[in-house]
């Protein structure tokens, strides 16, 4: 995979608003019970809210190596910002998206048996990939790539340049590279702590002060190796000034697995039987479970 592969970047475009969802799992929870209600029990049960048109779970790793990100000396991590995992929904209209918002509260209820916290920032002009190397466009499972989220407080009034940055600049030169796969940018509003966001019951959502304006990069890498070699090329090391400039902190998450729910619309076989179970019928080959008779049967407990 090299970045004379196909582009799929365009796919994302029908998702018009969207949000990103910080999360951080129940600690009386084990670790374990966690990952698996969240991919299993909670994930479908957003995925059949009406209205959805993209869910996307990026669950993120406790440990991975300690060269996540080669930033600017100068700029520390957001001090004591730990997280979970993250989630993307989105919605082709504004219509479709009050359509979700009317009925999600049997979605939020269910959210206080795994989560500890969880903090949506609005998109309602949606996230931009720039590029995509990956041809799966709804991969279920352990990351095959080595993908980080990368989280960018801006500096006062700086939150836009920093996206546009982003978006552009920085992406030229991880375009031009043959170790990066993918850049996806997320540039939302900042979070409002007035309000809980979502409004799920016994489930924190204030965040600090740190945390309120976020600029968040999607990377991913061929292998960590690939990592490395793109951070050592004089074109990666151009933009330690420029995040020097825009940034006052950045904390690289990354991710362990990437489960999608909904793609276009449609319900994903993650989406429609469970995370694991979509990742078993893929393992044993069973395409009859996949076929339009087995999904509707499933999907109504009727035969047609």
């Amino acid at each position: 995979m090299t970045m004379n592969s196909p582009d799929h970047g365009a796919r994302d475009a029908s998702i018009s608003t969207n949000s990103y969802t910080t999360v951080v799992g129940r600690k009386a929870v084990p670790e374990a019970s966690f990952r698996a209600y969240w991919r299993d029990v909670h994930g479908p049960l957003c995925s059949r809210v009406p209205g959805l048109g993209w869910y996307v779970q990026h669950h993120f790793a406790q440990r991975q190596d300690s060269h996540l990100w080669a930033g600017p000396a100068s700029i520390g991590v957001i001090p004591g910002y730990e997280l979970d995992g993250a989630v993307e929904i989105g919605w082709t209209t504004a219509d479709t998206q009050a359509v979700f918002q009317d009925a999600a509260s049997i979605l939020f209820s269910d959210e206080q048996n795994v989560f500890e916290e969880t903090a949506a920032y609005p998109l309602p002009a949606g996230s931009t990939t720039v590029f995509d190397h990956q041809l799966d466009a709804t991969p279920n499972g352990q990351d095959t790539l080595d993908r980080l989220h990368v989280h960018f407080t801006p500096k006062a009034g700086q939150a836009s340049a920093l996206a546009t940055y982003l978006r552009e600049d920085f992406a030229g030169v991880a375009r031009e590279s043959q170790e990066v796969v993918k850049v996806r940018v997320h540039a939302p509003d900042d979070h409002d702590n007035s309000t809980p966001n979502p409004p799920a019951p016994n489930v924190e959502h204030t965040v600090i002060g740190d945390r309120v304006s976020l600029v968040i990069l999607e990377i991913a890498f061929i292998d960590p190796l690939a990592r490395r070699r793109f951070y050592a090329s004089p074109e990666y090391q151009s933009t330690l000034t420029h995040q020097e400039d825009l940034a006052a902190f950045i904390t690289a998450f990354p991710v362990s697995g990437v489960f999608t729910f909904v793609r276009d619309g449609e319900l994903t076989t993650a989406g429609l039987r469970g995370s694991r179970v979509a990742e078993l019928i893929t393992a044993m080959a069973a395409s009859n479970q996949v076929e339009p008779a087995v999904q509707t049967l499933m999907h109504t407990g009727r035969m047609n």
